[in-house]
């Protein structure tokens, strides 16, 4: 279902996406309304489910997570009651920050950041052990080559 907006919201989702600390003043400069419709605005548009949340991306490595891997899950059974058992237990694992149920031949395919690559191991070991998994395959990242928000808003992005 697609939502309804002019090119103001649309401005306004490009400059939360971009900074989500921004404050809401200079938001509104840069949107070109003034500050109390900008915030009714992003009130709304967080009441309608269009903006989710805001959080603080962190740098993993200075962290001391020195591992970022993606690992690739294929189920012996894609039945949905096995889909959605694996599914639960993603929630389960710390290591797996991300996940997607995929088609093809792959099931799933999970981003995981790990200490290090025995904590990384080990949880290879325990995904492989539980019910209903056919095979994991892994590959350990080189180096992040684009990080972009999720939402391409500038390919069609309204001119104001």
């Amino acid at each position: 279902m697609t939502v309804r907006l002019d090119a103001v919201d649309w401005k306004i989702l490009d400059e939360l996406q971009r900074d989500g600390r921004i404050t809401n003043v200079e938001l509104s400069r840069r949107v070109g309304i003034s500050a109390p419709p900008c915030l009714r605005r992003v009130r709304a548009l967080e009441e309608d489910g269009i903006i989710q949340s805001y959080r603080a991306l962190l740098n993993e490595k200075l962290l001391g997570y020195d591992l970022m891997a993606f690992a690739m899950v294929h189920l012996k059974s894609q039945a949905e009651a096995d889909l959605a058992e694996f599914q639960s237990r993603i929630a389960d694992w710390p290591v797996v920050r991300s996940a997607w149920m995929l088609s093809g031949d792959v099931d799933f395919i999970m981003l995981c950041v790990a200490r290090d690559l025995r904590t990384f191991q080990d949880f290879v070991l325990e995904m492989t052990a539980a019910p209903n998994v056919r095979n994991v395959k892994t590959a350990l990242t080189l180096k992040q080559a684009k990080n972009a928000p999720v939402v391409p808003l500038e390919i069609g992005l309204p001119k104001i």
